[in-house]
């Protein structure tokens, strides 16, 4: 297998499915690969972290710099981006502009749209397609990546961080620690729950705007509040978001419940041709780009198989496999048992311990012959 972006190895990281879950406890956030500092910053279970740690202060400073000198920010989601790195980065670049920097929001998908289900997001006016950042990103005072794990998961928008000042926000525990500032924070239920950090530091007022952005990444990476990252601090935060009017039923709703008819189609299939291996643990099953157009649905719009799939009582880790061109995006789900995060991260994606995924070029039949050797030798966890 070949690496889907740059680097080498067997299977490539990127799925857009390492989200949907968390850890609790405290957490440790990142430091810098190369130029960076370290830092650390104590967490409130699973809600992120409070002490303002070295990296979040710079953060802080970084972005506070910019909006007081009206400059540009440029800020990145992930490669088809989920509820948590696209409603992050809406979330940020709300109280940016209002702070008055000016900035812009962009991702890598082929076309450039924003998925189907978060479509309701506001704040798109901020949306700018790659291929138009040409001069702004030139101008940018900083670039900023929300929910983004590695520089491949940006995809051709990795180009956009040489020579500019970078700052990454994530709570990945496989993140690479890309950026000069690295604010990373494992132990968060979401990114979006460390953009409210720094957007309360800067003071900006979190307005029924941009607590839409951020519930939206919390709903998603928390499974809407059923997976392990959900705390007391989760919940007190979403009771902050309620408040400001948000309609919590209509944005649910949204996201978990509204499929086209055509999804429903695929998803027979999808579990028609399931396999349940109990030597492994595993039940699986796939989708071709043949099933997508068949059921006249995009590739943003499967999303929800795994969550079907994963409920399966016979097997503790639950795994979709999509094709998407000439790769195979895997999206793996843990009951909590085997940590998928480390086994994705060994194949060469990443993820969290729960919710990971990987990229790979070879066959389907290939591909999980190197995933079953993998998840042998996954980490096993007490629960």
């Amino acid at each position: 297998m070949t690496v889907m972006s740059a680097g080498t190895g067997p299977m490539g990281a990127g799925t857009g499915d390492t989200d949907r879950t968390g850890a609790t406890a405290t957490a440790t956030a990142g430091a810098t690969a190369a130029a960076g500092a370290t830092a650390a910053a104590g967490a409130t279970a699973g809600a992120g972290a409070v002490g303002a740690g070295e990296a979040f202060g710079a953060a802080v400073r970084a972005l506070r710099s910019a909006a007081d000198a009206g400059a540009p920010v440029l800020l990145l989601a992930h490669v088809n981006p989920d509820g948590d790195s696209l409603g992050s980065a809406i979330a940020l670049g709300l109280a940016l502009r209002r702070l008055g920097a000016r900035p812009r929001v962009s991702f890598d998908a082929e076309p450039f749209v924003v998925p189907r289900t978060l479509r309701f997001l506001p704040g798109q006016d901020l949306l700018v397609a790659p291929g138009d950042l040409d001069g702004f990103d030139a101008a940018a005072a900083l670039v900023v990546t929300l929910d983004v794990g590695s520089e491949e998961r940006l995809g051709r928008l990795s180009r956009r961080l040489a020579g500019t000042q970078s700052l990454v926000v994530d709570h990945h525990a496989s993140n690479t620690l890309f950026g000069e500032v690295n604010f990373v924070d494992p132990e968060a239920a979401s990114t979006s729950v460390l953009v409210t950090r720094i957007i309360d530091a800067l003071g900006a007022e979190l307005d029924r705007d941009i607590a839409a952005a951020v519930y939206t990444g919390l709903v998603t990476d928390t499974g809407s509040f059923r997976f392990a990252a959900t705390t007391p601090a989760v919940h007190e935060l979403a009771a902050r978001l309620l408040a400001t009017g948000i309609r919590h039923d209509q944005i649910c709703r949204t996201l978990w419940d509204t499929h086209r008819f055509g999804y429903l189609k695929l998803l027979g299939q999808a579990l028609e041709r399931a396999r349940l291996e109990p030597e492994f643990d595993l039940i699986w099953t796939w989708c071709t780009e043949s099933d997508l157009r068949l059921a006249g649905i995009g590739y943003d719009e499967i999303e929800a198989v795994i969550d079907t799939v994963r409920t399966v009582s016979e097997a503790e880790v639950a795994l979709v496999c999509k094709q998407d061109g000439g790769i195979w995006k895997l999206s793996v789900r843990s009951k909590g048992a085997v940590d998928v995060g480390a086994l994705c991260t060994a194949l060469g994606g990443g993820g969290h311990r729960f919710a990971a995924g990987v990229s790979s070029s070879e066959s389907l039949a290939a591909t999980m012959d190197r995933f079953r050797e993998e998840l042998v030798h996954a980490p096993r966890l007490s629960r």
